[in-house]
């Protein structure tokens, strides 16, 4: 029974968390960029380019999500969290994308209102 703090770190530290992860078979890995490579090669594309860059990320964190939740409903994984996760990393990013849009058409709108 864990009646304080002390006592929950004690029971936890008999967990692995990489045990966890290993039934859901995704890449859950997320890491920043070190270093500032690669950043005058944002100036060579062009914004068409990144969105549709980033469409396909979008695109490809939903498959990873419904792969998941197949694998879940399958039975092949019993873990709910990464299944949760991958599902919640998918509604961000399309959450964003779909912010993103509106914020290219009103853009777009207000140039067009604009006089000549």
């Amino acid at each position: 029974m864990i009646k304080n703090v002390g006592d929950l770190n004690q029971s936890l530290r008999g967990y692995d968390s990489k045990g966890w992860t290993k039934s859901a078979d995704l890449n859950t890995e997320f890491s920043l960029p070190t270093s500032l490579d690669g950043v005058g090669e944002a100036e060579n594309k062009s914004f068409g380019d990144f969105l549709t860059q980033s469409l396909g990320k979008v695109n490809d964190l939903q498959k990873d999500a419904e792969v998941a939740m197949q694998k879940l409903a399958s039975g092949q994984s019993t873990n709910l969290h990464e299944t949760m996760i991958a599902v919640e990393k998918a509604d961000i990013a399309f959450k964003a994308m779909n912010q993103i849009r509106m914020k290219v058409i009103d853009a777009y709108r207000e140039i067009m209102r604009m006089q000549v």
